[in-house]
């Protein structure tokens, strides 16, 4: 590597490092406000908090490396060209491939990092994050109670409390247990605590009232067809327990979606699994796009090329080179978003999905190779000052 190409892989290098961590960080504040309130008002440690966003960050990584490298090679080339450090490299005989190297070097180091990400860490990160939702919901239930609010622990448990004592003690429950669908129980107790044991976290409630609707037998007697009636049970207690954890084997038996999988399991899933062909279909899309979206770092970092190289020495600015590179990745993006969505649905498409990687890159390259084949405007020839009768041509 020459000393002309350490000095622009050096400003490209320092450039993306500092983008990608900032847009990183941005994101990540965002989404882990959601996080934010198990800290603030239900005693989650900030350890935890960490460890839980900082899982989300793989897949951040793996979306906005592809833009940050643009976005650096488009506003890099974009000053070393307003410096007119360009038109001096230009002048020693450098061609826009021999300064675009650095560029598609940074971009060929950012293709194998997306690669990494898409093919190993995510998936395992992923999988860790929903474990750590499962702990939450189940080993931390107590976290997730606040006084005054019905709060849900899992599609089917609803627990209100009316008031949280220092202490722990919970008074004034209401506890709605749905998780036997053919007999929905609703608890009312003036007190309890949570405890923790090996299953997951209990509650021990004193003096309340256990209300279930059960069904009854047509009456003897009964026309065919008649259907089952309902009657509430009603039981008071002076202690009871209620689990408050799903079972792990339940929360096991549940279909990993596709963030989960590694590439292999997306395109060819185990069939004992029985997926529905909607499922199959959007693995094999998902999996495709796993395998082509790293590639968009390169074909992105073309186009920034392109823009930047493409259209030669502009004195006043590049103002309208940033412009053009800008609006066709904004684009492109947009139509790989469709394309995604079209191939999960069906499958033909997936053909469309590896063309919106790969083409940006060859249409750039033509670019930059001059666009050899496109139809140029020849220059009229220059005029000639006219002679007067008995006098030499000039």
């Amino acid at each position: 590597m020459s000393r002309v190409d350490r000095y622009i892989f050096r400003q490209l290098g320092i450039g993306l490092i500092a983008v990608t961590l900032g847009l990183a960080a941005l994101v990540w504040l965002t989404q882990s406000l959601r996080f934010i309130e198990l800290v603030l008002d239900r005693g989650l440690s900030l350890g935890v908090f960490v460890k839980l966003t900082s899982l989300l960050l793989p897949n951040f990584f793996s979306v906005i490396l592809p833009i940050t490298t643009f976005v650096v090679v488009l506003f890099t080339y974009v000053r070393l060209a307003s410096d007119r450090e360009l038109v001096v490299m230009r002048g020693t005989g450098l061609s826009d491939w021999r300064l675009a190297r650095p560029a598609l070097a940074l971009a060929t180091l950012a293709t194998a990092l997306c690669l990494f990400l898409q093919l190993w860490l995510v998936p395992i990160s992923h999988t860790a994050f929903r474990e750590w939702q499962f702990e939450i919901r189940n080993q931390m239930a107590a976290v997730l109670l606040q006084e005054g609010v019905f709060s849900t622990i899992g599609p089917d448990l609803t627990v209100y409390a009316r008031q949280r004592d220092a202490d722990g003690t919970l008074r004034g429950l209401i506890i709605h247990d749905g998780r036997d669908a053919g007999a929905p129980v609703t608890i009312l107790a003036e007190e309890g605590r949570i405890t923790t044991t090996p299953q997951g976290p209990r509650v021990t409630l004193h003096n309340g009232i256990r209300q279930q609707v059960e069904r009854t037998a047509p009456p003897p007697g009964s026309p065919p067809g008649t259907p089952q009636g309902y009657r509430l049970g009603s039981l008071t207690f002076t202690e009871n327990s209620v689990d408050l954890a799903r079972s792990r084997a339940a929360d096991e038996d549940r279909r990993r979606d596709s963030r989960e999988r590694f590439v292999e399991e997306l395109l060819n899933p185990d069939p004992a699994e029985q997926l529905a062909e909607r499922d199959l279909r959007k693995f094999r899309a998902e999996g495709h796009q796993r395998l082509s979206n790293p590639l968009t770092a390169l074909s992105f970092a073309m186009v920034g090329l392109a823009a930047a190289l493409g259209g030669g020495f502009r004195r006043h600015g590049g103002g309208g080179t940033i412009l053009v590179g800008v609006g066709s990745v904004v684009v492109l993006l947009a139509f790989g978003l469709a394309v995604g969505n079209l191939a999960a649905r069906d499958n033909a498409w997936i053909r469309l999905v590896w063309i919106v990687a790969v083409a940006p890159a060859l249409v750039s390259a033509w670019v930059l190779s001059g666009a050899p084949g496109w139809p140029r405007a020849v220059p009229a020839p220059p005029e000639t000052a006219p002679t007067s009768p008995g006098l030499p041509a000039a």
